[in-house]
């Protein structure tokens, strides 16, 4: 008989309790009752509760960045694969339970540490395209410019184009969308002369 991973198990009870009650509202007791454990075996790997979510934020942008990886092409452009892993990362983060309703819990109660916690995927997703463009700059795809500012407004636009966008208007197409990414970001605003 497999012996039983407690720790495994912990962290899928925490993930359900959080992405069903929010940081706030989850407690140790609630874990352990999901988990079917003791609240005492939570703690032989865990200290508390924020060092659990900060597990499951950690394994969370793991599991974005294999997810990123896995969209990037060697044979397709800077802007093609910007656009694969922007959509990819972002699909995954609008389907995944834990960041609806941490997104939620920020949206109506302020709560810090959901906030903290969105800052950190947010951070890494960053992170990540600034490899990418990094990457891009050396081999003089794209111009020589600060490579985190430029991740950081790439995700910004794409997230208010796909996201933010749809809150007043209509939303987007993906054509649309990378149409837009495309002119914002490759061939900019200025008309040609």
């Amino acid at each position: 008989m497999p012996a039983v991973d407690r720790r495994k198990q912990v962290l899928d009870a925490a993930s359900k309790s959080f992405a069903l009650f929010g940081y706030k509202a989850t407690t140790m007791e609630q874990v352990a009752k999901i988990a079917n454990v003791g609240k005492g075996t939570i703690y032989t790997f865990f200290t508390n509760k924020d060092e659990l979510f900060d597990e499951i934020l950690l394994s969370a942008i793991m599991e974005m960045k294999r997810l990123a990886e896995r969209e990037i092409k060697k044979d397709r452009d800077f802007f093609d694969n910007l656009y694969r892993v922007l959509d990819a990362l972002l699909e995954f983060r609008s389907e995944h339970e834990l960041f609806i309703k941490l997104s939620q819990e920020v949206r109506d109660i302020g709560t810090p540490k959901a906030h903290e916690g969105l800052t950190k995927v947010e951070n890494g997703i960053v992170g990540y395209l600034q490899g990418i463009v990094e990457h891009a700059i050396s081999i003089g795809e794209i111009k020589p410019l600060d490579a985190q500012v430029v991740s950081f407004v790439m995700l910004k636009l794409y997230v208010a184009l796909t996201t933010d966008f749809n809150q007043l208007h209509e939303p987007l197409s993906k054509e649309q969308i990378k149409e837009y990414m495309m002119v914002f970001l490759a061939d900019g605003l200025k008309a040609s002369s």
